[in-house]
């Protein structure tokens, strides 16, 4: 950036569920770091923390709205209900004030710092930054293995995704307006934000423990967005159970060539097992599987054609309280 050129604005967007035990020292890192970026000249002194509520159960939203009182620095936006993270972190994105705004998760494990890289990174012209982990030695085996076996797996299947990158990314406002043309109910933004384009750059972090609290995104949730992952950017199962019914009615025919050869040429068959236990069995269990992944896709067809609106914001605090949501100029409602 010039001498001369007006520091950007920066929004940090940071989804909350039942952060309390965390929350107010997430405030103070990314507050000591948005003045250190300020007193550089690298950000306008109205940049600011945009924090929002996933429907928390505990004193999440409280706290929130304390913080905002306190320093004009906080904002606030509360959701109706719990919507997932990946819908609170897209309603903050849509509503968060801005010029560039960087998405990152509440439980500090990210390096923070590195918003500073991002920011470097955006001056040289790159619109959409991620933030990539160097590796993932703060995981479990089981959590690092199946973590590297999906972005491997997501990569095979055509999609386009960045390895070892989560939600921890810059978003210039031109990629944000872009961003909200993409209308699907069934969101995996790690995802969509690679098809977007614009120029872009990855910098690299290491990942440290969580700060307090536990974690959000348990093994359940985890699957349903890795499931999401697959079946919102890939037909290719699809075509795996076309494939493989052809396999089996090769398989098949075989089986019984076998089988009316035996009972024709020899006096070992018994009569009845090859040519109805085997091929029903077989077959039973490939349909029922075909029907599980069929039926997986026909789900998200049937959640995307009913086109219910992805969040609700509830209330607002801070600075956000007093202007006018930038959702209100989309499609999608909200809740004085």
């Amino acid at each position: 950036m010039s001498e001369t050129e007006t520091p950007i604005v920066l929004s940090v967007v940071i989804p909350c569920y039942n952060e309390e035990e965390v929350l107010p020292e997430t405030v103070k890192q990314l507050g000591g770091l948005l003045e250190s970026m300020v007193s550089e000249n690298l950000i306008h002194p109205d940049s600011h923390l945009c924090l929002v509520d996933d429907g928390s159960k505990d004193n999440t939203w409280p706290i929130i709205k304390e913080l905002s009182a306190k320093s004009n620095q906080v904002r606030g936006l509360k959701l109706a209900r719990n919507r997932g993270h990946q819908n609170a972190l897209l309603a903050g994105l849509e509503n968060a004030e801005g010029d560039v705004l960087v998405s990152i998760d509440a439980d500090l494990q990210d390096d923070i710092t590195v918003i500073r890289t991002m920011v470097k990174e955006y001056y040289s012209g790159n619109e959409i930054v991620y933030g990539v982990r160097k590796k993932r030695t703060t995981d479990s085996f089981f959590k690092r293995v199946t973590a590297e076996g999906y972005y491997y797996l997501l990569s095979k299947m055509g999609v386009n995704i960045v390895f070892n990158h989560a939600d921890y990314r810059l978003m210039s406002r031109r990629a944000i307006e872009a961003l909200r043309r993409y209308e699907e109910v069934n969101l995996f933004l790690r995802g969509i934000i690679p098809t977007i384009g614009f120029s872009t750059a990855e910098v690299y972090y290491d990942r440290a423990e969580r700060f307090a609290g536990e974690s959000k995104y348990p093994l359940k949730k985890m699957l349903a967005l890795a499931l999401d992952g697959v079946t919102s950017f890939s037909a290719v199962p699809l075509r795996f159970i076309a494939g493989l019914g052809l396999i089996i009615f090769i398989f098949s025919m075989l089986i019984s060539i076998w089988a009316l050869g035996i009972r024709l040429f020899t006096d070992e068959a018994i009569p009845g097992w090859a040519s109805s236990v085997l091929p029903m069995y077989l077959l039973g269990g490939i349909q029922i599987l075909s029907l599980g992944v069929i039926g997986e896709y026909v789900s998200k067809v049937y959640m995307e054609t009913k086109r219910r609106p992805r969040y609700f914001i509830e209330r607002a605090a801070g600075n956000a309280a007093g202007t006018k949501l930038q959702s209100q100029k989309t499609k999608y409602r909200t809740l004085a």
